[in-house]
């Protein structure tokens, strides 16, 4: 809404600042950070009174239960701030009407209410299970349809979003998927992406930690695509109007570093499956919209590893009835082997899992970069 002042420049001159995308985007990161360290203990107060707190599993691993065990009863759902705090801070410095943003918002909201009904079934039913891995598939795909039907009837997209853009090449590897194709092709980005996130999730501060990397990286990277120059220069496919889309990811970027000052060791609030399907369905549906789909392999590096590692151990472990890694996703079995040298060491126990947390976020900056990277390479 806030971008029309610029109407007013002829006026007052310096509103017309409000009409470049760099000076919404940064703003719009700055009003999502604040929105949520002023709402932040609000929302945490009213969590604790509605007794939405984390179920913490016990059965499955009890090595990591003896540590995470203290964790039962932190507020969970804390999602909601991450997409109150996106969602206003878009709304007010986004283009009205521009569409890229509308899909990436909704699509952001809709993983969210997801998410939500998960997290709320496991704080009624008291127990660390919700609704099933089939269920959110079948709401995902139900979503994933909806989105290709737009996107192979909507002008803008029409004809790109049948593209099949590969990182390192400057035309498309594949011309046209084909409908099916892009159907498969956007259902695996966005289903995969979601519950990638989601099985991140597992450490305090890690997954929004590293989110916020990939939510810069897009920012970039959606610049440049809206960007007729950069675009040409860089060899990627120009997409009018799509530079928008850095508004959003700096809302995101915003909110995701308020919500790291409430999760971050020892965390106050979890953002539960609301933020978590909310946060991967907003990264992948960016990612879509811009063509760069495969370059969030890159970007998401540590995303792709974690979603991974839980493919290897369960086929591994469905065939010989053994385990590759301690734990599945790896950031537990890397806490289970530094949780095992910091005993035997005498070392503190506490400062494991910020240590491999802050090493996690180091490698999703490398990731970031190398995402990045890609752009020149070609």
């Amino acid at each position: 809404m806030l971008y029309y002042l610029h109407n007013l420049m002829e006026w007052y001159s310096p509103l017309r600042i409000f009409q470049y995308i760099t000076v919404r985007a940064f703003a719009a990161a700055g009003t999502a950070f604040f929105v949520s360290l002023w709402a932040g203990p609000w929302v945490i107060r009213q969590l604790i009174r509605l007794k939405a707190g984390q179920q913490v599993r016990k059965e499955e691993v009890m090595a990591l239960y003896h540590f995470h065990g203290p964790k039962a009863g932190t507020p969970t759902m804390g999602g909601i701030l991450i997409v109150g705090a996106t969602t206003l801070a878009t709304l007010l410095w986004a283009i009205p009407t521009n569409g890229f943003v509308w899909i990436a918002l909704t699509t952001f909201v809709y993983m969210g209410a997801i998410g939500f009904w998960d997290d709320y079934l496991k704080i009624t039913r008291k127990q660390s299970k919700g609704l099933s891995a089939r269920q959110k598939l079948v709401y995902q795909a139900i979503w994933s349809i909806l989105i290709v039907a737009i996107l192979l009837n909507w002008s803008a997209t029409a004809e790109l979003s049948r593209h099949l853009m590969v990182p390192f090449l400057k035309d498309p590897a594949i011309h046209n998927l084909g409908a099916v194709g892009v159907l498969v092709f956007v259902l695996l980005v966005l289903v995969g992406c979601t519950n990638a996130v989601n099985l991140t999730d597992g450490l305090d501060g890690l997954a929004i930690g590293c989110t916020n990397t990939v939510a810069a990286a897009y920012l970039a990277l959606s610049y440049v695509a809206g960007h007729a120059i950069f675009a040409g220069y860089l060899q990627v496919p120009f997409i009018p109007d799509s530079g928008e889309l850095a508004i959003f990811c700096g809302a995101l970027l915003g909110a995701g570093l308020g919500f790291l000052w409430f999760n971050c060791y020892p965390a106050k609030v979890f953002m539960g499956d609301t933020g978590s399907l909310a946060l991967g369905g907003a990264i992948a549906m960016v990612a879509i919209l811009i063509n760069m789909e495969l370059t969030l392999i890159f970007v998401g590096g540590v995303f792709v590893v974690e979603a991974v590692s839980v493919l290897i151990q369960v086929a591994w472990f469905k065939r010989t009835k053994r385990r590759v890694f301690k734990c599945a996703p790896i950031h537990h079995h890397f806490e289970l082997m530094a949780k095992e040298r910091a005993e035997q060491a005498g070392r503190e126990i506490g400062l494991v899992e910020t240590t491999i947390t802050i090493r996690l976020w180091i490698a999703s900056i490398i990731c970031a970069l190398i995402g990045l990277a890609t752009l020149k390479i070609r």
